[in-house]
């Protein structure tokens, strides 16, 4: 082991910061030793487990980690992927975090060698989705292709999505990565400040209720994580009316289907409710799943991806085991809405999702509630 590597192993639980130990792996970085950070790495995790408690050794890890996925050029893209193929720290929630910070720093032919190396079936797979949600062209990728489109995956969860990106999916919020950290927007909130639309007093067919376990699961599949892992709270339901329900007559509909989100609504608290493109309800769905809730940090961009279309396929009442693109079908022959309520279930912090789906014939109503707070 280097002996730089091997004080800093050895140091590194009795620091109080480790600013001194970044500035060293940069400066090793700088000079154009790439290997270093990930020796480090992988000394660190050998020590202190992939799972290492010490927050110093989160922090360097981290450091190291994005250092060499977020800063262009083959080698760097090489010694991630050694970094993080490595026995010492390799893992699937890793690899998916690993894809999505070589996507966004990475040319698309310098991550070919993901596909020729040591890299897991898992990492491969989340870096063709990544690089598809960033308009890579994957099938003309010298290196990727033969990859992604060879049937052995298929069997992969990922293997369901396809290659190219809809128009749906074309306002995805993907982070902005770098050495120190990340940002990303949020498309979805608490009510905004606009007066809302007067709701129409218009007839109302008898519902009732159809809400299935699995159909509930299904729906919230996206906003999941903000429940398991955060502090969210979700609420999915279907309903069935005798008589088509007019596009309309959904915002009083809403009121009158005894949703513990709306509770309130309309007398108390303002409502608003607006017909939207699917685009919309995918981009809130991806934002929720890929990026998590208050105190998590989601699937990131491959999974977020799926989740988004899994809840998309749930809410438009896609046959089980449609393909892509007949869920893509579907989900363009409902009606879309986006609701926004003041009620005391809405957390009105910064995660709050209400989305309604009017299925085509408009006898049935899928409405996926979700909020989450810090």
């Amino acid at each position: 082991m280097n002996e730089q590597i091997q004080k800093i192993v050895a140091e590194l639980p009795n620091l109080k910061n480790v600013t001194g130990v970044w500035a060293a792996v940069d400066d090793r970085f700088a000079q154009g030793d790439s290997a270093f950070p990930a020796d480090l790495g992988i000394a660190l995790a050998g020590t202190y487990g992939s799972e290492g408690q010490l927050w110093q050794y989160r922090s360097v890890f981290d450091r190291v980690l994005r250092l060499l996925a977020t800063t262009p050029g083959f080698d760097n893209a090489s010694q991630a992927l050694r970094l993080v193929s490595s026995a010492e720290v390799a893992g699937r929630k890793l690899d998916r975090y690993t894809a999505s910070l070589l996507a966004s720093g990475h040319e698309p032919a310098d991550l070919a060698v993901a596909f020729s190396g040591h890299a897991s079936e898992e990492l491969r797979a989340c870096l063709v989705h990544e690089l598809v949600l960033r308009g890579v062209d994957i099938e003309a990728t010298p290196g990727i292709a033969g990859w992604a489109t060879s049937p052995h995956w298929h069997h992969h969860p990922l293997g369901w999505l396809p290659l190219t990106l809809s128009d749906v999916e074309g306002c995805a919020d993907l982070p902005s990565y770098g050495t120190g950290g990340s940002s990303h927007s949020m498309p979805y909130g608490p009510p905004d400040s606009r007066e809302p639309a007067a709701i129409a007093d218009v007839r109302v067919p008898s519902v009732e209720e159809t809400t299935g376990p699995a159909t509930a699961t299904a729906m919230a599949k996206a906003v999941a994580n903000w429940a398991e892992e955060s502090n969210g709270r979700i609420e999915a339901r279907v309903f069935e009316f005798a008589e088509p329900l007019g596009v309309g007559a959904v915002p009083k509909a809403l009121l009158a289907l005894g949703l513990k989100c709306l509770h309130g609504a309309g007398k108390k608290a303002a409502l608003s409710v607006d017909v939207r493109p699917p685009a919309r309800a995918w981009q809130l769905l991806f934002a929720a799943a890929s990026t998590g809730g208050a105190y998590n940090s989601g699937s990131f961009g491959a999974y977020g991806r799926l989740a988004a279309w899994q809840s998309m396929a749930a809410l438009s009442r896609s046959p089980q085991g449609a393909t892509a693109d007949e869920v893509e079908a579907r989900v363009r022959d409902c009606t879309w809405h986006v609701f926004e309520a003041g009620t005391k279930w809405f957390e009105q912090v910064a995660w709050d999702i209400g989305l309604a789906a009017l299925a085509p014939g408009h006898r049935h109503l899928s409405v996926l509630a979700a909020t989450d707070t810090d």
